[in-house]
């Protein structure tokens, strides 16, 4: 049975487009005996609230009829969409895959289990589907299952998130071929995760595994593909390429493993998911060229870099906004980091604006010490300049803020925070150092100056400042983050872990005190299993339970 797994990247929305898309690659796919999409293929996945609107499914069915026709002499193909829920109870709709097959809609394949935790929510628009159905294809049994279908594995995981395991099912239907169609996140370290999970599936049913993911970028949400194919007992036989499209084909019988390369670390993992990101959300919200503040940092430096990458040099503006208070290599780094990438620079100094809102606020700000208050002012400055160029030039402005800053509140709202997209928002500093040096390894040349890696971290707001003036150490800081963030850990978990009691409760407070900030945030990149995106749904008037419950219980 040869079967081509098409792996896509369809724009949200964009039915027409992406019903095109899948007739290129069927056709593209040649002479196999089924076709299968990635979930919700023809309209993008997530829709979200475009699913409420209505219409919307009636469209996808009309473009999936047109599909039909279109593919009329062509392989059987499994195409996921959002189909109506046509009975009078439940959701509106159901995440459905259509079987095409000599030019019409042969039948529908539900998914059963529907996710409602992280950054997923469809209990919100679909229906559950009652199981497993099988598609006899070719002489195989094959038994269709959608995405989070295949992700309850009682064996494989310690605690299964639903009550029920569809998959379970397979052994009863006497399948030969589990088939997925999938729309995946990306998350560092997730793929080896599904290649584990989907090797068990193949090992404990005795079926061979084929799974289709998205790939591309859709708001925060980025998709690696590196679609797979498992042999019955588990053995891998196929993957295709990782963070872009293609069109694997493949025959289950085939003893020969044909596996496109994966990154093979971290770095370069999350810094390939970066790109297509940045790329998929500028070109998808109209905008072609970006800009963004350089300070000679690394935080700007790796941001100009992924930029670079993503649009091309000559699409990619920094902009150098220097201070009294910036020192002579933030220029200086900040020129040669924008050589070695080949973008454009503008600089524009903010030493008369700084004394202009000073002679302003002067009567205002009597009998009152500096404080935050007029370094926030700086950072505001910038981000009116920098928002300026970006209306002038129709450009999307990136901000530069990692995931440290960002869980704590080192960032400034309406100043560093201005912007469209925020690239390494959910990268933690740890991690940007560790990027940034893998980019220097990879090519002849080093492409961010040395000086930009070695030098202390700083604002540079105030003579002399450097970001551990205010925060932790960011190696200790990071850690404390993901344990709290991440592995959902209290103060006291983080504490018995041995970290010190003052600065477990400060982070952890900073932490809090932060969420009306990024609440405000520009949209970030999602790259680590917990971000502050959609699947962060912190209150921001609050309070901190931890210490409310050391308190005396009222009436003690």
């Amino acid at each position: 049975m040869r079967i081509g797994l098409l792996q896509l990247n369809p724009t949200v929305g964009d039915i027409d487009a992406n019903g095109r898309l899948i007739i290129d690659a069927v056709k593209w796919a040649g002479s196999v005996d089924l076709c299968v999409t990635s979930e919700m293929a023809l309209t993008g996945y997530p829709a979200r609230d475009l699913l409420l609107q209505r219409g919307f499914a009636r469209r996808a069915a009309e473009c999936l009829a047109h599909v039909a026709r279109e593919l009329t002499h062509a392989a059987p193909v499994l195409i996921g969409l959002p189909v109506e829920n046509v009975s009078q109870r439940g959701r509106p709709l159901a995440n459905a895959a259509a079987l095409v097959r000599g030019g019409r809609v042969e039948r529908y394949f539900l998914k059963s289990l529907l996710p409602t935790y992280d950054v997923f929510d469809e209990d919100r628009y679909f229906e559950p589907g009652p199981g497993l159905s099988v598609l006899e294809i070719a002489g195989r049994r094959c038994a269709v299952s959608i995405c989070e279908d295949v992700w309850n594995d009682r064996d494989f995981w310690d605690r299964p998130r639903y009550h029920r395991d569809p998959i379970e099912d397979v052994d009863a239907l006497d399948a030969d071929v589990l088939l997925n169609l999938s729309a995946s996140p990306y998350a560092v370290g997730k793929q080896d995760v599904r290649e584990r999970m989907l090797a068990a599936l193949a090992e404990k049913h005795d079926v061979a595994v084929v799974y289709v993911n998205q790939v591309g970028g859709n708001d925060d949400l980025i998709f690696d593909g590196r679609s797979l194919v498992f042999r019955a007992g588990g053995a891998l036989q196929a993957r295709a390429a990782a963070f872009a499209p293609d069109v694997l084909t493949i025959d289950v019988n085939d003893p020969e493993p044909h596996l496109a390369p994966s990154p093979d670390t971290p770095e370069e993992d999350v810094y390939r998911a970066l790109v297509v990101g940045l790329r998929d959300y500028a070109s998808r919200c109209g905008f072609s060229r970006a800009l963004l503040g350089l300070s000679g940092g690394i935080d700007s430096a790796l941001t100009a870099v992924i930029a670079a990458e993503a649009l091309g040099p000559s699409q990619v503006l920094g902009v150098l906004m220097p201070s009294p208070y910036s020192s002579p290599g933030s220029v200086d780094d900040s020129l040669a980091l924008a050589r070695r990438l080949g973008i454009d620079t503008q600089t524009l100094p903010i030493e008369a604006l700084m004394r202009g809102f000073d002679e302003t606020l002067r009567p205002a700000f009597e009998g009152y010490a500096p404080d935050v208050t007029e370094e926030n002012i700086q950072a505001r400055i910038r981000g009116n300049l920098l928002m300026a160029l970006s209306n002038k030039y129709r450009a999307l402005l990136l901000t530069t803020g990692n995931k440290s800053e960002m869980s704590v509140g080192y960032c400034t709202l309406y100043g560093d925070m201005s912007g469209g997209l925020a690239v390494i928002a959910d990268v933690p500093k740890t991690m940007v150092y560790r990027i940034s040096e893998w980019i220097n390894r990879r090519g002849a040349d080093p492409m961010i100056p040395a000086a930009i890696l070695t030098k202390a971290p700083s604002a540079e707001l105030k003579p002399g400042q450097t970001d551990q003036d205010s925060l932790p150490p960011y190696d200790v800081l990071d850690e404390i983050l993901e344990r709290h963030i991440e592995r959902y850990e209290s103060a006291d978990d983080i504490i018995k872990a041995g970290f010190d009691e003052q600065t477990v409760a400060r982070v952890l407070r900073l932490v809090r005190l932060a969420e009306f900030k990024r609440r405000q945030a520009a949209p970030g990149l999602r790259v680590t299993d917990r971000a502050f995106g959609t699947g962060w749904r912190m209150p921001v008037a609050r309070a901190d339970w931890e210490r409310s419950c050391q308190r005396a219980p009222a009436g003690a």
